[in-house]
């Protein structure tokens, strides 16, 4: 493609709020843990590998009977809190920077079990209520390489 010789109108994404095709046969309730399966499909917070966090769902998303890619799920990468695990997979003080890996659709833990499960984001904070994650895909994909 050429230099520009004239002014441009060029198309901005801000990255503030997102949208993406939900896979086959999943119901996302409004606020759960939302991954992105190797397809590129997104799923709902679970036990399992292969996922990789990408944020909290704006809204429900209910694709149960649906084809992957018949509904788009709006979504917003950014800090959520969710429920802290327990025992010895529970999340600390000491973890904040650290990766916490998904157990369900609204809970996190320290590990991933002995390889059982995915990559939610990092630890940003921890208090009484929960565990605040980041979630960006693309750096959580790149910690994980």
């Amino acid at each position: 493609m050429a230099a520009l010789s004239s002014d441009r109108n060029t198309p901005l994404s801000s990255g503030d709020l997102r949208s993406g095709a939900v896979a086959a046969s999943q119901l996302i309730y409004a606020g759960a843990i939302v991954m992105r399966n190797a397809a590129g499909f997104l799923v709902k917070g679970s036990t399992a590998t292969g996922l990789i966090g990408v944020c909290c769902a704006e809204h429900r998303a209910d694709n149960a009977s649906g084809s992957a890619g018949d509904m788009q799920l709006r979504y917003r990468p950014g800090v959520y809190q969710f429920a802290n695990s327990a025992s010895t997979d529970e999340i600390t003080a000491a973890d904040i920077g650290a990766l916490c890996y998904v157990v369900d659709d609204q809970t996190v833990a320290k590990t991933a079990a002995t390889a059982t499960r995915s990559p939610a984001g990092f630890v940003e904070d921890v208090d009484e209520q929960g565990v605040w994650v980041r979630f960006d895909a693309a750096l959580t994909r790149t910690a994980i390489l």
